[in-house]
Order: C-alpha cells, then structure tokens, then sequence
C-alpha cells in the first residue's frame, strides 16, 4: 500500500466555495424541483479548515426512494452511485467514477436527521474556531496512519472520525436547545420548555 501523509490534506482555498456555487448551479438545474435544498457540507464549507480537496454538497429531496428520480440527472452530470446501507437515509454519489474524486454529493430528505445533523455539525465548527482546529488535527493524524485511496482506506478514515463528529453534533444540537430555550417567545416572555 502507498504511503500517504497530511500532507495530502490541502490547505483552505478561498475557492471552494465558488466552486460549490458552480457545481450547484449545475445540480439545479439537472433536479430542477427535486432538489429542495442544496447546501455545501464537509470540511471545504468551513473557511480556514484544512481539507481533502473534495467538495461535499448535500441535496435535500422531499423522498429518497425510488433513487431513480434524481440518479437519472446525477449520472448525466457525471455522478456515479455507490450503492450502500445507507441508501435508506443517505444515498452517495461522487464524480468522476475514479478516485480521486472533485465532488461528493449526498441526498437526505429534506426536514429529516441526516440532514439536521450534517449541517449542525458544519455549523458548529464554522462558529468555533476550537472545534474546527481539533478536527482538523484528527485528519492529518489519521492521513498519516491510513490510505484514503482505497475503499478499505477511506472507510477506515471516516468511522474513526465518528466519534468527534458524534460530540461536535451533539455540542451543536446542545447550543441550539440552549439558543432557543433562551429566545423571548412571541409575547417578549423566554421560552420554557
């Protein structure tokens, strides 16, 4: 297996998120209303964080099966699907067809958990620099131990992300409990739960 280190982590462009808004325009218009939502996720929406130069966008659909409504579009723009267990609540696809890849694209239903959590925890990392620092040194010390060029290797990177992921959304979900428990309700009284 080839040695790969951090150093395969790029830097933060100032680009990426351009190049989101490019690749977006694109999905718009290959869903068309299918796609409620389009966000840019992962560590290329957060400026400053370094990142494997792969830009995550999350579609937000209002049902994720049948598959065939939006794979259809997604493959004529070059996305090809990795069929998974996931599929139940977050389909992937990623282009080109070989690693490595320029664009992740992950499908939720809109309004559900997948995609409340993926955004909560972008967003969290987005408002604290702490966090972000953090997890930016857990990529570049699992770069150092794993091979993200192979399945095995890219899966390996990603559960042993878990755990952190796991805490910062649950930091995240804990802020927005708090920020809305703290929100003078209509009639200028705070919110009790």
């Amino acid at each position: 297996m080839p040695e790969i280190s951090s150093a395969d982590l790029a830097p933060y462009n100032p680009n990426w998120p351009a190049m989101f808004e490019a690749e977006a325009a694109r999905l718009r218009i290959a869903l068309g209303p299918l796609a409620l939502h389009i966000d840019h996720h992962g560590s290329t929406a957060v400026p400053g964080l370094s990142a494997k130069p792969v830009i995550d966008i999350q579609i937000s659909v209002a049902v994720l099966q049948p598959l065939d409504p939006y794979r259809r579009p997604l493959e004529t723009l070059g996305y090809v699907h990795v069929p998974h267990p996931d599929d139940a609540f977050c389909p992937f696809f990623h282009r080109p067809s070989d690693w490595p890849h320029t664009h992740h694209v992950h499908v939720v239903q809109a309004g559900g958990d997948e995609e409340r959590r993926t955004l909560a925890f972008r967003d969290y990392l987005r408002r604290h620099d702490a966090a972000a620092h953090e997890y930016a040194q857990l990529k570049r010390q699992l770069m150092d131990e794993l091979d993200p060029r192979d399945d095995a290797g890219r899966e390996a990177y990603a559960t042993r992300k878990s755990a952190f992921v796991e805490r910062i959304i649950a930091l995240a979900q804990a802020d927005r409990s708090e920020t809305e428990r703290d929100r003078p309700s209509r009639q200028g009284r705070p919110h009790t739960p």
